[in-house]
């Protein structure tokens, strides 16, 4: 190693050349390559020496550089060891005082940790969350709002006047939902977008340490729109100092100050003349509507509530009855509410019954499958400002949809971990629309591409083309592309395709993406599952048990088809229904493609959803692509036929067939048999043969590769022979050649 100073041209004006190098068993070296300390860093005046540093590989202290500080001193800034003392007196902008925690001297306590409240230079761990404190504010928009994000005290009085906005409910709940303290009063006043206070659901104490007029903690006025504070059945709020003031609250009924007064520790006798102008323009005091029944499916909830007759029947004028999706049973009817019109509930108005003795009710659709909704139903009634018109409404009720298809399955991924084994694996759909959920699984093999029954391979034309097993989960998909040569380098795959511009992949990518839409689109829209009454299997029913597959090493069923009715075949689809979300699907073909289709299923209505599919290539076996048999001859004239049987299971299909063959010692001779001539002659003729002691060896060639060869034939070709016959003198003289050919097998 080198030291920093060895890279610099001519460091501090010496000579480069008297520079030591610095061993690299050395933090850091003098300038003649003594080793410094250990605990140097970056060179030193003085060779294991710790009080001769030019820096410190961790702490300094009182001179010396130190692996830790020592006990009674704390370490500061990540470099150096100060004392509490030190420590007490460090002052930033931002901070009064530092603090002391894990032998840190650090500016504020780490997240989880609050300053003891007793020793506040210590720092100790928070029971739950952490507070955090925050000054006073006045909170007239959803900006300033914003200003109390994760504030858990206010120190001082929390002022609320929001004239104008929409939504507001949520972004205050957003911004000022964690707020559990405000050590003075709280006032509100002329926010007229306010129809609650449920957006301070935390608020469990007002401490009126500083009240509204030296009495009131708690102040309210001119709220047009605020008709609900808290749902006391699930919030607690203390009030340790004060009293409450409402005052020109018109929809805010009396009934929920007395609450309020009741629920917050006020120990003084409620007086409803303090609160006068309240709730003069609300219903008050309304009567409950019950619902009586409700119907469901799918997508359709219908309920009934019972009839509400006020004393003049002519006062009522109409129901409004409202409904929301809710994960939880915790909503009120304010919830979503505010005074400019922003409802996260759904409204519809519902005319009164035409005859006056009908219940009145209503259909609402559509809904979401097995969804849970808030329901509550209220009667509009005239105002009247000489007299006073009961209101009615029901309470908030719950009402689950029934449950249906659920959607399809995401992320449909296979690999195959053998020859015959696929591994399956999805997520579960985004909407189950129901509790029992399953997935029926579909695969059927495919044949291969039609030009690989039709080319012929023997041609030097022609490539044998490559296929792709998915090996695993990172690849679960088969790459059916060929391989491509690198950019710069030589031919290194089969072939070389010429480059493609930006347009030609652009419009490849969009071609690709329109069929794989296409399919899906078709096969959804004819799938549809079989019934669960089939005896072949039941559908409906997931049971751990033993599916039975086809064989992988089962003869061809196709023997004498043609390579037309075999690049067209169409094979059956096998299916399978398990809880989990995944299967190995064993007994398949080797070096096969094979088509998944995963379907979610819901056992309460014994329907399938549409099918998310993939397509995946087994592993290719070893051995299938063998000849499995003998080769065998039959001799005619200066030629040999060979035959051999063909490989009863291959990987994929059989291309081609090649044959070696030689004259005694002579170099070997190659040919090449294609897909189709054998299917047509079972074998091959090598004909022109010379006299003499042959041998020969066979071996296939499928879409995975070469199989092995044959063990070799041998055969003896005779040389031709003259026979030459005389009769009388006056006949012809005639020749016949007799050629005569001897083979014999060698070897087994």
């Amino acid at each position: 190693g080198r030291a920093p100073w060895d890279l610099l041209p001519n460091p501090f004006g010496c000579d480069p050349g008297s520079v030591a190098l610095c061993p690299d068993k050395c933090n850091a070296c003098t300038w003649d390559g003594e080793c410094c300390h250990g605990q140097c860093l970056g060179s030193c005046d003085e060779a294991d020496s710790d009080t001769s540093c030019a820096a410190c590989l961790h702490y300094y202290h009182e001179g010396r550089c130190v692996p830790d500080c020592p006990p009674d001193t704390y370490r500061f800034e990540g470099w150096r060891c100060v004392t509490l003392d030190f420590c007490s007196r460090v002052h930033l902008p931002d901070y009064d005082r530092f603090v002391i925690h894990r032998r840190e001297c650090m500016s504020e306590c780490p997240s989880g940790f609050t300053r003891n409240k007793s020793k506040r230079m210590f720092c100790s761990a928070c029971d739950g969350l952490c507070d955090k404190i925050c000054e006073e504010k006045v909170i007239d928009s959803v900006d300033t709002a914003q200003s109390l994000k994760g504030c858990t005290v206010i120190k001082g009085n929390l002022h609320i006047n929001i004239r104008r906005g929409q939504n507001m409910g949520y972004e205050l709940e957003s911004f000022m939902g964690l707020i559990q303290t405000v050590t003075g009063y709280v006032r509100i006043r002329h926010s007229q977008t306010l129809g609650s206070l449920s957006f301070l659901k935390s608020l469990r104490f007002i401490n009126g340490e500083d009240l509204v007029e030296d009495m009131y903690a708690f102040h309210a006025v001119d709220n047009q729109h605020l008709q609900f504070l808290w749902d006391w059945t699930q919030h607690n709020l203390t009030i340790r100092a004060g009293k409450l003031f409402f005052r020109s609250n018109p929809k805010l009924c009396m009934s929920e100050i007395r609450k309020m007064w009741q629920r917050t520790g006020i120990t003084e006798k409620f007086e409803e003349d303090d609160f006068r102008n309240n709730g003069d323009r609300a219903s008050c005091e309304s009567k409950i509507l019950r619902f009586k029944s409700n119907r469901t499916t799918s997508n359709r909830i219908k309920v009934t509530w019972q009839r509400y007759r006020p004393p003049d029947y002519r006062d009522l004028i109409s129901f409004i009855l409202y409904y929301k999706e809710a994960a939880y049973q915790n909503i009120t009817e304010f919830d979503g509410q505010d005074g400019c019109g922003s409802n996260s509930w759904n409204m519809v108005d519902v005319d009164l019954p035409q005859e006056k003795n009908s219940d009145p009710g209503v259909l609402l659709s559509p809904l979401k499958p097995w969804t849970q909704y808030a329901i509550y139903v209220k009667a509009i009634t005239l105002v009247v400002e000489d007299r006073h018109v009961p209101g009615a409404k029901s309470e908030v009720v719950y009402i689950r949809t029934s449950p249906s298809e659920p959607s399809m399955p995401l992320d449909v991924k296979a690999y195959s971990n053998s020859s015959t084994n696929l591994v399956v694996r999805w997520s579960p759909p985004i909407s189950p629309n129901g509790n029992h959920t399953y997935y029926l699984v579909r695969w059927q093999q495919q044949a291969e591409d039609r030009e690989l029954y039709q080319h012929n391979y023997c041609s030097k034309e022609l490539k044998i083309p490559i296929r792709i097993a998915a090996t695993g989960v990172s690849d679960m998909e088969e790459d059916l592309k060929p391989t491509k040569p690198d950019v710069g380098g030589g031919d290194k795959g089969p072939c070389c395709p010429c480059p493609k511009s930006l347009g030609d992949l652009e419009a490849e990518a969009a071609d690709a993406s329109y069929r794989k839409v296409f399919e899906n689109f078709l096969h959804n829209s004819i799938f549809t599952p079989r019934p669960p009454d089939r005896r072949r299997r039941d559908v409906f029913g997931v049971a751990n048990r033993t599916t039975t597959y086809p064989n992988a090493t089962s003869p061809d069923p196709w023997p004498n088809a043609t390579e037309a009715e075999l690049a067209d075949r169409e094979y059956d689809f096998v299916e399978c229904a398990v809880s989990e979300r995944e299967l190995q699907i064993s007994g398949l073909q080797p070096f096969t493609v094979y088509r998944i289709d995963v379907h979610a299923c819901n056992n309460q209505v014994h329907r399938c959803s549409a099918a998310e599919f993939v397509f995946s290539r087994t592993k290719p076996a070893e051995k299938v692509d063998d000849i499995p048999g003998p080769v065998i001859w039959t001799g005619e004239d200066d030629s040999v036929f060979l035959r051999w049987p063909e490989p009863s299971s291959p990987n994929a299909l059989i291309l081609m067939y090649e044959i070696k063959f030689r004259l005694g010692t002579e170099p070997e001779k190659h040919e090449c048999v294609s897909r189709q001539l054998y299917r047509e002659q079972r074998g091959a003729r090598l004909s022109n043969l010379g006299p003499g002691n042959y041998s020969a060896r066979v071996r296939a060639t499928s879409l995975a590769g070469n199989g092995s060869w044959t063990e070799p034939v041998s055969f003896y070709v005779v040389q031709a022979q003259r026979k030459i016959s005389s009769s009388s003198p006056s006949s012809s003289s005639s020749s016949t050649i007799q050629h005569y050919i001897t083979l014999s097998l060698m070897g087994n």
